[in-house]
């Protein structure tokens, strides 16, 4: 019997795209649904997630898994034969965890701070995502991607991230400046079909977030 795939999502955000990546660089094919998070969530959501309530949720043959680091994972270990997106290697396997994790935790909650608050009441948090990005940038080093030679876990893990940058800037008034990632960034967009046409346009991260700023009222 053919595996039932589902995806719960939403085209903006971060975590949705890392699954679809991940999905397509498996090859796996799915039935995408997308949900309305500003104004009602849909019931199906609710069943499928009723500890957080939120998207992505990969529902597999009726099973939900929730959160977009698991949800990588649970893809890689069920369909673990097909374009593997874990080294073999135990300790690199654990350092990708790490770095992927890094990007939840020191990229995305920091940056989230910025871009849901007041202008200008954010200094040490503008300074603490620099840092974070460098330790990125550092591990990164002169490799193509993150493992190496090849596109994989952590690149997918962060770069959902890419076309957000210049959100961070605008709202934050401050300068990211990391040669790197940003080299990075172009070569994932010109040479893994999957994010070329999963990722995000910038102007509309720009406007979605001017939009969430001003209905919670910081703007």
């Amino acid at each position: 019997m053919a595996d039932e795939v589902v995806v719960l999502g939403y085209n903006l955000s971060m975590f949705d795209i890392r699954v679809r990546i991940t999905l397509a660089e498996k090859g796996i094919k799915y039935e995408y649904k997308e949900e309305d998070l500003v104004n009602t969530k849909s019931a199906l959501l609710l069943q499928m997630n009723p500890t957080y309530k939120k998207i992505p949720v990969l529902i597999h043959n009726g099973k939900p898994i929730s959160e977009s680091l698991i949800i990588m994972e649970y893809i890689e270990e069920v369909w673990k034969d097909k374009a593997p997106l874990l080294p073999t290697d135990p300790y690199q396997r654990a350092e990708a965890r790490f770095w992927a994790k890094f990007v939840e935790d020191k990229v995305h909650e920091v940056a989230k701070r910025i871009w849901l608050g007041k202008v200008n009441e954010h200094e040490a948090d503008k300074k603490e995502l620099i840092e974070n990005l460098k330790h990125l940038e550092d591990f990164l080093g002169d490799k193509s991607y993150f493992g190496g030679d090849k596109f994989g876990f952590v690149d997918i893990a962060l770069i959902p991230f890419y076309k957000w940058f210049s959100t961070y800037e605008k709202v934050g008034n401050f300068k990211l400046d990391f040669p790197k990632i940003m080299l990075w960034g172009e070569r994932c967009l010109n040479n893994v079909e999957s994010v070329s046409k999963l990722l995000s346009d910038e102007k509309d991260v720009y406007e979605f977030v001017l939009m969430i700023r001003k209905r919670i009222g910081v703007d």
